[in-house]
């Protein structure tokens, strides 16, 4: 059993937490882009039946062993079977490194939300402020503080911040839609997003689809397994976690047409990237009047949205060493918070000092989210997929599922997503995986 009695308080606590979670800095601008740029509502569609056919299931299964086994995830996966844990590792080691480069994109997050809210401008120049050496370190830092405050008071400390958060990112996004639709041209913007264009969907946006599902519900990090060990026995595992991924999804696209209908209305580019929040935008809040305060409310959203997945991403860790090492909340809070920032170091010094030291033609940044995204997590859902639907009983989960006293009336499609769809699915985002890593290092 889990080494304490600790439990969300809440249904809501829980379901804000979890959603709170998934949605990431990459809900903001990645997926309202890959919509645009690949078919709008086309891609959509697609993302709607990934979300169903392997998103849903994965979080399921994640979601039941985390509560059947009350443990961290590599003592999940090692009651499944004793050689499973190494999937358990893989999702500990890609939530590990995962935030030691979130953090520094967080601490953008900060640097930006404080520059306008004291002078309501933006820093003068994105890339100068990251090419510094010790300022992005300091607000590095600071974020790294606050995700370790609230991981501090443990699952309460989680469950307050999610309720407050959430609520609160929602406000701001629709703040921000009223005002982005309301400017000239912004049917263009709305367009980009939603009009089904058969031309620009293909077999890459189909892949761009089922990548960014595996991504963006936060799948094989651990997150989801944690999170569930905490979870009461009446709470109905299969309706939390449609409504996680419907919360999810919603954010994202309420997200795009926040962002978009702006973007058009100034003409600028919607391609961006992740330069989009800290460079595009910008310009975009400075060209209206009250753009200031706009830009404010904006990066506090952005703000909530991060700090809820870095807190997700500590507690997976910190969840670990409590169960595994019997260390106590504080020193796993502590020590593993003040060690993520130091690995963060490097990556914030890539873009400046150490914009030249290359690890297989990638800076030390994108070395660690090439490390996570393209090898940790996808090899992580492959042996999920081997060990949960093939060497184990995944009936034993169905069971679990029906703790709640409601029948899974889906069992038998579930069992078989499990087995043989998301396999599948799987092994396509692994292959995508180490084809971008070939080209990258090829050229």
């Amino acid at each position: 059993m889990k080494k304490n009695s600790t439990q969300w308080t809440s249904k809501l606590g829980f379901v804000l937490a979890t959603a709170g979670a998934a949605v990431g800095l990459g809900n903001l601008w990645k997926f309202p882009y890959l919509m645009g740029a690949n078919g709008g509502f086309s891609f959509l569609i697609a993302y709607l039946v990934f979300i169903l056919i392997l998103g849903v299931p994965v979080m399921i299964m994640e979601m039941a062993l985390g509560r059947k086994t009350r443990h961290d995830p590599v003592q999940a996966y090692q009651d499944v079977h004793p050689h499973a844990k190494i999937v358990g590792v893989f999702g500990v080691l890609a939530a590990f490194f995962i935030l030691s480069y979130y953090s520094v994109i967080g601490g953008w997050i900060l640097k930006y939300g404080f520059s306008y809210a004291t002078s309501m401008k933006a820093p003068a120049d994105f890339a100068a402020f990251t090419a510094q050496t010790w300022e992005p370190i300091v607000w590095h830092g600071i974020f790294m503080l606050c995700t370790a405050l609230i991981c501090f008071f443990g699952v309460k400390g989680i469950e307050r911040a999610s309720k407050f958060m959430m609520p609160a990112l929602f406000l701001i996004l629709i703040v921000i839609i009223i005002r982005s639709v309301t400017l000239p041209n912004a049917g263009e913007g709305l367009s980009f997003i939603f009009s089904p264009n058969l031309d620009n969907f293909s077999l890459s946006s189909i892949s761009a689809a089922l990548g960014q599902v595996f991504y963006s519900l936060s799948l094989c990090m651990g997150i989801t397994i944690t999170y569930g060990s905490y979870l009461r026995k009446e709470e109905h595992i299969v309706r939390s976690c449609f409504t996680v991924a419907g919360l999810d999804t919603s954010i994202a696209v309420l997200a795009g047409i926040a962002i978009f209908p702006a973007v058009f209305s100034f003409g600028l580019k919607p391609e961006a990237g992740p330069t989009l929040i800290f460079e595009t935008l910008p310009q975009v809040f400075g060209s209206f009047a009250g753009g200031g305060i706009f830009a404010l409310l904006f990066f506090i959203l952005v703000f909530f949205a991060a700090v809820t997945s870095s807190v997700a991403l500590l507690e997976v860790v910190c969840s670990l060493t409590i169960d595994t090492f019997k260390w106590s909340r504080k020193r796993s809070v502590v020590v593993l918070a003040v060690v993520i920032f130091l690995l963060g170091i490097p990556s914030s010094l890539s873009f400046g000092p150490l914009a030249d030291f290359k690890i297989l033609s990638y800076n030390f940044f994108d070395f660690m989210g090439m490390l996570t995204d393209k090898i940790l997590l996808p090899l992580g859902g492959i042996f999920m997929c081997y060990y949960i639907g093939w060497k184990w009983k995944p009936g034993i989960l169905v069971d679990e599922i029906e703790e709640s006293g409601v029948k899974f009336k889906a069992a038998k499609l579930w069992l078989f997503c499990i087995r043989f769809i998301v396999p599948i699915l799987v092994i396509v985002v692994t292959i995508t995986g180490f084809k971008d890593i070939y080209t990258a290092i090829t050229g």
